[in-house]
């Protein structure tokens, strides 16, 4: 059963509405929107190239191109096999798209997050593009997230997560194939979790490494 939440960074960024003068809440309902018209062209793609059934739900009202997210009927579509896309966030300016994605796992009873992040392969001790000797963590447990200010994800999410032992596996989502290896049990990016911090051993892989980040 999968529940895709989807951010919006590729169209609206904050940063563009501070540099423009948009006023927060404004440029958070404006990232919302962008969240609904990627979870459209997501679905768009999955239902022209794959035999899934997929539905878009929302957290606003805008119920001629996709369902209102509600939580019964959402259960019901993964129940039913189907996928669905979550866009717009909790409805709310103020909040990143880590937090629903964390709530909204909570109220489908998911097993998992599996946090795609762009350019990303794990949660590093320190940014490895300015410090050779940083190291990515295999575990690292949600408390540490929070002291270290590792910037997995954003810091009300970890807690969310932390308080319901919901576990997070950050990942670099252009690396195609990962997801699958993640559920067949493979030691892919960093799982955040109850389970003591645990590095890599391994030398420092050759590919490019940054640190995780917030998704918009």
């Amino acid at each position: 059963e999968v529940a895709i939440v989807v951010g919006g960074g590729n169209i609206f960024r904050g940063e563009l509405g501070e540099k423009w003068g948009i006023e927060r809440a404004e440029a958070d309902n404006i990232g919302m929107i962008a969240t609904v018209a990627n979870s459209l062209m997501l679905r768009g793609v999955l239902t022209a190239k794959s035999n899934v059934d997929v539905r878009a739900m929302t957290a606003i009202p805008i119920q001629t191109v996709a369902e209102p997210f509600i939580r019964l009927r959402a259960v019901r579509h993964l129940e039913l096999g189907r996928m669905i896309i979550l866009a717009a966030g909790t409805g709310n300016p103020y909040v990143t798209t880590d937090y629903p994605a964390v709530q909204r796992a909570l109220e489908l009873r998911a097993d998992a997050i599996l946090a795609a992040k762009n350019g990303t392969d794990g949660i590093y001790t320190s940014d490895p593009r300015h410090n050779p000797d940083a190291q990515r963590y295999r575990n690292v447990e949600y408390n540490s997230v929070i002291r270290r200010n590792l910037r997995a994800l954003d810091q009300s999410a970890v807690l969310l997560a932390r308080d319901h032992e919901l576990p997070i596996h950050v990942f670099n989502f252009d690396e195609p194939g990962l997801m699958y290896r993640i559920c067949d049990g493979e030691d892919v990016g960093t799982l955040i979790s109850s389970a003591p911090d645990e590095l890599v051993e391994t030398e420092r892989e050759q590919h490019t490494m940054r640190v995780a980040v917030p998704a918009d």
